[in-house]
């Protein structure tokens, strides 16, 4: 069921160079599998370019170091608060997709307005959300975890970090994740039938058009 999937996974990592070098109206990224930090860096430096961009399957980034160490800092952070008012903040968000949206403004200027606007041309999501579920995703070969972290290093997933501090939805976004890999199966089987019955009418008039094809391929088409 995922080959497919994977197949056009790996499609895009030589495609992420070229869409980070050109304006896109708007960058979706495929968090899964990415490292936090180093993708958050590339995200917050493409945001003041001016680039919209779209994080979505927040859950499934990585964190460098082990769980337990992990859950330790983010257990301390928990802790701190304002002594006589704790509705002053610090705000601890739980979802996986705040977290991160958490980490992206600190590498951002967000208290001046180009950091203001910067913020607002990102959006992140737990999953992935219609109508994101339809359109081309990309991933970040400088931030993956595969290409970045040593084999024999630990590392934790965002997912299940956030379920053990406050996060409830968890059950939910696998589900429906579930439910739009199903999906996603179907609509890639109905795409391949058509891709094959285009290939078979185009050899079937292959003979057929091939004087044409010269005329055309002397003016520099094909």
């Amino acid at each position: 069921m995922l080959g497919p999937l994977t197949v056009e996974r790996e499609t895009r990592l030589s495609a992420f160079s070229t869409a980070m070098s050109s304006f896109h109206k708007t960058l979706i990224i495929d968090g899964r599998g990415h490292l936090q930090g180093r993708l958050a860096s590339l995200v917050a430096k493409n945001l003041l370019q001016g680039q919209k961009i779209v994080v979505v399957r927040c859950e499934d980034i990585n964190i460098s170091g082990s769980f337990y160490r992990n859950k330790l800092k983010y257990l301390q952070f928990l802790r701190k608060r304002t002594n006589t008012k704790p509705s002053r903040g610090p705000y601890h968000l739980r979802s996986p997709s705040r977290i991160f949206w958490r980490v992206i403004r600190g590498m951002l200027p967000h208290k001046r307005a180009r950091g203001k606007g910067a913020l607002n041309r990102l959006k992140v999501f737990e999953g992935v959300p219609p109508p994101y579920d339809k359109k081309k995703r990309f991933v970040a070969p400088p931030a993956l975890r595969s290409v970045r972290l040593k084999q024999n290093r630990d590392f934790c997933n965002l997912g299940r970090l956030a379920h053990e501090v406050g996060w409830k939805y968890k059950d939910i976004i696998e589900s429906l994740e579930e439910k739009r890999k199903a999906r996603s199966w179907e609509r890639w089987k109905v795409k391949r039938s058509a891709l094959s019955l285009r290939r078979k009418a185009a050899r079937n008039v292959k003979t057929k058009v091939a004087p044409y094809q010269k005329i055309i391929r002397q003016y520099g088409y094909r």
